[in-house]
């Protein structure tokens, strides 16, 4: 089956408040990106089933929530071990999300679902960016920017509308937050738009085109919901 998603539906809220740095720059390109179904800003043209016509499934579902775990697991083990010191201006933003994953998948499973294992595009992301991380940080902040960001934005849509579909409008952990969430995203905006000023233009543009695989990974995990 072949779906309309990117790294999941996209409104305008994805990262919509101007800050004047390099952060401006990095949504301009992600929002390029988008379906022109999905933003006025979008440039793509639809193919495949749009978001609304799908239909996930439970084992779907847990299929998405187990490889996004491992994802965001890799992302938080990466800025802790930070092979290079600005990637710990981004630990505890409060936009951390493996713990609340934990939980949702605890409660699934208390419910009698089946935790499955984690599968290729969780694996293959989360092996891919913890390797760009060793070298190229330029590049792994921009997975970090698009993972965090879009999840804030279109995950939280498209996690709206499986939970009114097949969770009786239950609403998971993974899509709450502590705090304002409009702040925290700024706070990490600030702190994005602080570590690329020292960056030469050729790494601001090395960040920038990492922007396409960031959102193909993405996708990919995405697309798990109606596996």
């Amino acid at each position: 089956m072949v779906v309309t998603a990117a790294t999941g539906a996209a409104p305008e809220r994805f990262n919509k408040r101007q800050t004047g740095g390099f952060v401006d720059e990095m949504r301009s390109v992600a929002m390029k990106l988008h379906s022109k179904d999905q933003s006025k800003e979008g440039e793509k043209e639809t193919q495949g089933k749009p978001w609304p016509k799908w239909e996930p499934t439970i084992d779907g579902y847990l299929k998405f929530l187990v490889d996004s775990k491992l994802v965001y697991d890799t992302l938080d083990k990466i800025l802790v071990k930070a092979d290079f010191p600005e990637y710990a201006e981004f630990r505890n933003t409060g936009l951390e999300r493996a713990g609340n994953l934990e939980k949702d998948l605890n409660w699934f499973k208390e419910q009698g679902h089946v935790i499955p294992e984690p599968l290729s595009p969780g694996l293959d992301y989360s092996v891919y960016v913890e390797e760009l991380s060793k070298n190229d940080p330029q590049a792994f902040i921009c997975h970090f920017y698009n993972t965090y960001f879009a999840h804030t934005a279109g995950g939280r849509m498209i996690g709206k509308k499986v939970a009114a579909k097949i969770l009786n409008g239950k609403e998971l952990e993974f899509y709450k937050w502590d705090g304002d969430l409009s702040q925290l995203l700024q706070n990490v905006r600030e702190k994005l738009n602080r570590v690329a000023e020292s960056w030469t233009r050729d790494e601001k543009n090395r960040c920038l085109q990492e922007t396409e695989k960031s959102f193909k990974f993405n996708g990919e995990i995405l697309h798990l919901i109606v596996a």
